[in-house]
């Protein structure tokens, strides 16, 4: 059975993560975002995403990983996309 608390905190994330894509979008800035940290947080969701396999568990949570994975993903190309 999954943690709730799991579920909550990727959800919150998913939620977290498209208003930082959507001010990069509307803006084209993105000063004050480290590409290192994004990366460190992707490196987050990769290793959530290797435990699930581990220990034979992917299911819908596995999901939010990938999901959180794509979004911040995204906010990276954008950050190198509108960097100066």
């Amino acid at each position: 059975m999954n943690s709730i608390f799991e579920i909550l905190f990727l959800l919150c994330f998913a939620c977290s993560w498209p208003v930082s894509i959507a001010k990069a979008l509307r803006t084209h800035q993105v000063a004050g975002k480290s590409p290192a940290f994004m990366i460190i947080i992707m490196m987050g969701y990769i290793f959530g995403i290797l435990n699930k396999f581990y220990i034979d568990n992917v299911d819908y949570v596995t999901w939010l990983y990938v999901l959180n994975f794509c979004l911040v993903g995204t906010d990276l190309l954008l950050y190198f996309k509108y960097r100066k």
